[in-house]
């Protein structure tokens, strides 16, 4: 079992004028001395990309940067609220989509202190690796905002006059937030996250990025086996039967 994070958006049409219809692409790159250097580039769909003809020269667009010096942010905690679970799907092992909690599975502790867990166990005989060059991005999210977008609807974003008015910040997954607030702490790996902001909402997704491509695709026999067993020991500790995943949301305030 494995747990996002989520919150959510109002989509626009791509051919809209409404002047909040954002894409960005923020990147943090390694320098040879082990430094990162985060880039921020903005621009509008269908500006400065296709130029009208010659007469028209590209401009560079804009760009911010993220300070990535720890001291800046060794400052007091900051307080957070409860999370609360907005909704929640499901993937079988094929990675088809169901729209409720069927495979949920339960935190089961270990009846000894130390348990005799194999993690090898099905390595070599049973297990499907998964095709990890398909990335599938936030299309699962995407897919559950569809079919339950009333639950994200708050009284204003109910009675707007745009269909899909969500109002919400943020939709991303738990784990591209993390690669993004430790940056001023992880020195060894870059990141690249494309960000659409549509009707006052941001899309954050993430980008391979050429290290970690090479990285995937040279990975050793023993690295995938590691990898593994992470996915060995939940399925130990968790109640219930397959190599299936369920996704609970949630919404901080």
């Amino acid at each position: 079992m494995d747990q996002r994070h989520q919150s959510h958006h109002r989509p626009q049409h791509p051919n809209s004028n409404h002047h909040d219809n954002h894409q960005s692409t923020f990147k943090r790159d390694m320098d040879d001395s082990g430094r990162g250097h985060f880039q921020h580039k903005r621009f509008r769909p269908g500006q400065n990309h296709h130029p009208a003809g010659p007469s028209t020269p590209p401009s560079s667009p804009p760009t911010q940067s993220l300070s990535i010096q720890r001291q800046l942010y060794e400052r007091d905690f900051p307080l957070y609220k409860q999370p609360v679970e907005v909704g929640h799907f499901s993937l079988d092992s094929e990675r088809r989509f169901f729209n409720d909690a069927r495979q949920l599975r339960y935190y089961v502790e270990p009846q000894k202190s130390c348990p005799n867990f194999d993690l090898r166990d099905g390595y070599r005989g049973r297990f499907v690796k998964r095709d990890d060059r398909v990335k599938e991005k936030l299309d699962h999210i995407l897919r559950w905002i569809l079919a339950n977008r009333s639950k994200l609807q708050s009284k204003d974003t109910a009675a707007s006059s745009s269909p899909c008015a969500l109002g919400v910040d943020i939709v991303t997954w738990r784990g591209h937030l993390t690669k993004l607030l430790t940056t001023p702490y992880e020195t060894r790996e870059g990141w690249l996250l494309a960000v659409t902001r549509m009707g006052g909402t941001l899309y954050i997704s993430e980008v391979e990025t050429e290290a970690a491509r090479r990285d995937r695709e040279n990975r050793t026999e023993r690295h995938e086996e590691m990898m593994y067993w992470g996915y060995k020991f939940e399925q130990y500790t968790c109640a219930g039967r397959g190599w299936l995943l369920v996704f609970l949301f949630c919404c901080t305030h």
